[in-house]
C-alpha cells in the first residue's frame, strides 16, 4: 500500500515558522523527485519546492524562495518543508508529491493557515 502522509500544520502567525514532514512507504522512495505542492480554496495547486533524488538540487517557487526550505531523508523516506518568515498568502493545504517516471503519488495534505 502506497502511502504519502503530510504532518506539521497548523495555525501560525505571519513570520513564524512550520516544519511540515511527509512520510512515504509502500515504494522505493530514494527512486523518487519529491515535491511539495499547495492549494488555497478558489486558486490553481501552485508548486512550491521539488527535490532530486540524490538530495543536491532543490527548486522553489519565486513566491517562497528565500523563505522555504526542501530536504529528504532517503533512510527514514521522509521529506521535510521548513518554512519560515510565514504569510497569510502561504495558507493553503499542502500536499506531497512522488515522481519517478510515469509513477506519481499524492498524499491527502495538511492544511496551514497563517493569520495576520
Amino acid at each position: 500500500q502506497v502511502q504519502l502522509v503530510e504532518s506539521g500544520g497548523g495555525l501560525v502567525q505571519s513570520g513564524g515558522s512550520l516544519r511540515l514532514s511527509c512520510a512515504a512507504s509502500g515504494f522505493t522512495f530514494s527512486f523518487y523527485a519529491m515535491r511539495w505542492y499547495r492549494q488555497a480554496p478558489g486558486k490553481e495547486r501552485e508548486l512550491v519546492a521539488r527535490i532530486t533524488r540524490p538530495g543536491g538540487s532543490t527548486n522553489y517557487a519565486d513566491s517562497v524562495k528565500g523563505r522555504f526550505t526542501i530536504s529528504r531523508d532517503n533512510i527514514k523516506n521522509t521529506v521535510y518543508l521548513q518554512m519560515n518568515s510565514l504569510k497569510p498568502e502561504d495558507t493553503a493545504v499542502y500536499y506531497c508529491n512522488a515522481l519517478f517516471g510515469s509513477a506519481e503519488y499524492w498524499g491527502q495534505g495538511t492544511q496551514v493557515t497563517v493569520s495576520s
